[in-house]
């Protein structure tokens, strides 16, 4: 794949971060209009992946969390509908909260852990 998919990736993998952090962080505006921020992010997470391998063993890989995450995610937000969920109104400190800790956490794993635990480097 071009160099700019890897490019690519690693914005839609830190932007995963930061909506995955916000599904765990209380109170924050991610939550509060996405509902479901991890799976969100795992969709960021999968399509930038998908972008950036070109192996028949990561298509299936990252093209099946693709899917899964899809069908969850729109199947989840049919069950909010249907239930009347509301997600409490978000707040500048969970904002924050929810970017920083993304960031912190995608930094460790782009720059140290991802070589360490999967054996690719993402920037090398």
């Amino acid at each position: 794949p071009p160099l700019a998919l890897k490019h690519a990736n690693a914005l839609f993998t830190l932007i995963a971060f930061v909506l995955i952090a916000a599904a765990y962080v209380p109170r924050n505006h991610f939550k509060q209009k996405i509902g479901h921020p991890m799976l969100a992010g795992t969709k960021l997470w999968a399509f930038g992946h998908l972008l950036a391998t070109g192996f028949l063993h990561d298509v299936v890989l990252f093209g099946a969390f693709l899917a899964w995450a899809i069908v969850l995610f729109v199947v989840s937000r049919r069950r909010d509908r249907r239930e009347g969920v509301n997600y409490p109104s978000g707040s500048v400190v969970g904002d924050v909260l929810s970017v920083a800790i993304g960031i912190g956490a995608w930094a460790a794993f782009a720059f140290w852990a991802h070589a360490r635990w999967i054996g690719v480097y993402p920037f090398g």
